[in-house]
């Protein structure tokens, strides 16, 4: 199972940055196609510090970053946003994991999803109504 890049280089991050804030400067263009979806999901997105998270959640993040062995077949695959909790992305951008749920006979609900950019990872434990950006600094 491929594993999503996750991690870009500073430049390239301060490069696209720039080329976004230039083109919403310019007073004749249009807004950037993901800025509704944007806002009306900031709202939905709560945070969550990573020393808050359960444990089994710690272990899901550890292979993801060693790009597996993953415990379901389904970890690793696109992660679609049907549900418009998270902020409108390419399909492709997002990728779900499951985070085991002791006692459980299924996946259960709890997921990380994570986005393309650096450690741009989700926490829900409600099978997608809700979700939390992880803050790894705490």
């Amino acid at each position: 199972m491929k594993t999503p890049p996750r991690f870009f280089s500073a430049v390239a991050l301060a490069a696209a940055l720039l080329v976004g804030g230039s083109a919403g400067a310019t007073a004749h263009a249009a807004p950037a196609p993901t800025t509704p979806s944007v806002t009306v999901s900031a709202a939905a997105v709560g945070d969550i510090c990573y020393s808050a998270l359960p444990s089994q959640a710690y272990d899901t993040l550890e292979l993801i970053a060693a790009g597996g062995p993953f415990p379901y077949s389904q970890d690793g695959t696109v992660f679609q946003n049907r549900e418009g909790v998270l902020p409108s992305r390419s399909t492709g951008y997002y990728h779900e994991y499951t985070v085991i749920t002791p006692g459980s006979s299924d996946r259960g609900a709890r997921r990380i999803v994570t986005g393309e950019a650096s450690q741009e990872d989700y926490y829900t434990a409600d099978h997608y109504a809700t979700f939390d950006l992880i803050d790894h600094s705490c």
